[in-house]
């Protein structure tokens, strides 16, 4: 844990542009120098940030671990899920299709925050690496509310979603 996470919601032409980079680190730099220079100076409504919470939430909202196919369909897809674009270790993106935005959308508003509590203290403590605390919970649980709120304007939308991180 120590990346910061941001999510983008794409437009098709964007994610055709990004698609049509065949080298992986070429991929990074396009989204370091155009997306989020577009998304954080111009569109910052169409971008979520999760800071460090995105592994807790991640864990919480799968399976408990911090892997790409673990737990259940739509929940594992808001984070980690989905269609990996770049898979050396020092980077995550991970590109989530419209119909999977829509089927995330249509299951989060089900994630109270009892039920966001009881499967974050479900999480291995061992494996997550940090302690699971009160404070951990309100952190997580205080920046899945914006990502929450990111998805359902995404599928509204149409459009893809976006998950990167610096590892």
């Amino acid at each position: 844990m120590g990346c910061l996470g941001v999510h983008f919601s794409l437009s098709p032409e964007e994610v055709r542009q990004i698609r049509a980079i065949d080298d992986e680190s070429a991929r990074v730099d396009y989204i370091h120098e155009v997306i989020e220079e577009e998304y954080f100076a111009n569109q910052p409504e169409r971008k979520a940030e999760s800071d460090k919470s995105w592994d807790a939430m991640h864990r919480a909202l799968s399976d408990g671990e911090l892997t790409w196919d673990g737990g259940d369909y739509p929940l594992n897809h808001v984070v980690l899920g989905g269609e990996l674009l770049y898979t050396d270790s020092d980077f995550i993106m991970v590109l989530k299709a419209p119909e999977q935005v829509r089927d995330v959308a249509t299951a989060l508003p089900g994630v109270t925050e009892a039920e966001f509590r009881r499967r974050y203290f479900g999480i291995n403590p061992n494996s997550y690496g940090f302690p699971l605390s009160e404070q951990d919970f309100g952190y997580t649980w205080g920046w899945f509310q914006g990502v929450r709120d990111f998805w359902l304007r995404a599928a509204s939308e149409g459009r893809y979603v976006l998950f990167t991180a610096n590892q």
